[in-house]
């Protein structure tokens, strides 16, 4: 922490500020998951439609990351940051208004599918939940790396980052805690957006080097220009910039992680509920993320000194065991460790990808490069909820984790052998320590 001692005062304040607005961020997005599953259900949703409305959520990311990735380079971060705590605050009393309308089946044109219009509402809200991540998390990360000294940059990513368990360990443990009631749980989380909103109000953007301008170059190299047809170009280029060398790997590492991650918040709460065990469950939320902050406090710092690839093959490891922990949980001990091996698997991975995506990108680039590699992350978690709801629906929750764990397993042998410019480079990089090829000269 004594690299903190370094700031001046306003930049101390306004990362203490910045941290607040993310702990009440993560807090009021994890704080619906022991209970939205559950409400979902309460609708007469079967798994499959509850995978689908949890997945939905991710439709919301992968519509409005290309545009809020450059609107936060090109507008500024506190902006998109704004964007995403206020969706915060308003996602949970739409997800109540459900209950006040009349619910019909509605029957849909061409392919004859009949689907509850409540459950319809359901996933038409938590697609626009997604907007929250799209927006906040870009320019958060994005706002640190702005404000993070090169030498320290793990570090600081590291410590700053500590919003996120901190906010998913009282988030859950207060939605759990709450679980008797939804009105109340979720009337809860929009007051943490509310106090996360002002939060973002009295903070100051941060600083950008001028020297960097907003010249995104497209396939042919010619500089972004204002015309239409270029604007269109540009947004095609977005998704074609996802298969470049240095943010590949790094966003499908993310998806196979999304994938694992979408299954853990949709289904958990449902087999808990099966299996019959005696366990609150936002305390498995809690365990995870008090687990995630441990390691956060050393893994940034560490990173800095010993290469991050090494940190990300340990999140990976780590996350491949939670999973298969998870699918042969009989027991609450059971339960909570795959909870705290999770929360190692995701306080590694998290910052330290976000560490090595600033170690690749310029200053007014990161918005759109931060972009690009969670976009990995949310085609999983948008995959997850269909695809997996309808494996449980055929088979059990069990075989679902563990189909989870064996893409993180893939996603570790694919870090390992692909993460750099040859498997040589790879194998030093995601184990022995070895630089990274695509990282750019401060």
């Amino acid at each position: 922490m004594k690299v903190f001692l370094d700031f001046e005062p306003a930049l101390r304040r306004n990362l203490i500020i910045f941290f607040g607005a993310s702990l009440c961020f993560w807090a009021g997005l994890a704080g619906m998951l022991p209970n939205l599953s559950l409400y979902i259900e309460s609708f007469g949703a079967s798994n499959q439609e509850i995978g689908w409305v949890m997945a939905a959520f991710a439709l919301g990311l992968l519509g409005l990351r290309p545009k809020m990735s450059r609107f936060t380079d090109s507008q500024g971060r506190k902006p998109a940051l704004l964007i995403g705590i206020v969706v915060i605050a308003i996602a949970p009393l739409l997800y109540l208004s459900v209950g006040l309308v009349p619910a019909v089946t509605l029957t849909l044109p061409v392919i004859g599918w009949q689907v509850n219009s409540a459950v319809a509402l359901l996933g038409l809200i938590r697609a626009f939940h997604g907007i929250s991540i799209a927006a906040f998390a870009t320019a958060y990360s994005a706002s640190v790396a702005d404000m993070a000294p090169s030498q320290n940059r793990g570090e600081l990513i590291g410590y700053m980052s500590l919003s996120n368990p901190i906010g998913m360990a009282l988030g859950p443990a207060l939605g759990g805690y709450l679980q008797g009631s939804f009105t109340l749980a979720f009337l809860t989380m929009t007051a943490l957006g509310v106090v996360g909103t002002l939060c973002v109000l009295v903070s100051r953007e941060p600083p950008r080097p001028p020297a960097y301008h907003l010249t995104y170059e497209t396939a042919t190299g010619q500089a972004r220009s204002q015309t239409k047809s270029q604007a269109k170009l540009q947004n095609r280029s977005f998704w074609r910039l996802i298969f470049a060398p240095h943010i590949r790997i790094p966003a499908v590492i993310l998806l196979m992680v999304g994938i694992a991650f979408g299954s853990m918040v949709a289904f958990v709460p449902l087999y808990v509920r099966e299996t019959g065990i005696a366990i609150n469950i936002g305390l498995i939320y809690t365990v995870s993320a008090i687990a995630s902050f441990t390691i956060r406090v050393v893994s940034g710092k560490a990173s800095d000194q010993l290469g991050r690839g090494r940190f990300i093959s340990l999140g990976l490891i780590c996350y491949t065991l939670a999973m298969f922990t998870l699918a042969l949980s009989t027991s609450a001990p059971m339960l909570l460790l795959a909870g705290a091996l999770q929360g190692v698997g995701s306080g590694t991975l998290i910052p330290i990808i976000a560490a090595l995506m600033t170690d690749r990108s310029r200053p007014n680039e990161r918005g759109l490069t931060f972009g690009l590699c969670l976009t990995g992350f949310d085609l999983g978690i948008a995959l997850a909820g269909p695809g997996m709801g309808q494996i449980a629906d055929a088979s059990s929750y069990a075989v679902v984790f563990a189909l989870s764990g064996l893409m993180t397993f893939i996603g570790l042998l694919i870090f390992i052998t692909t993460s750099s410019k040859d498997l040589s480079h790879s194998v030093r990089f995601a184990l022995r320590g070895g630089r990274d090829v695509y990282a750019l000269k401060s």
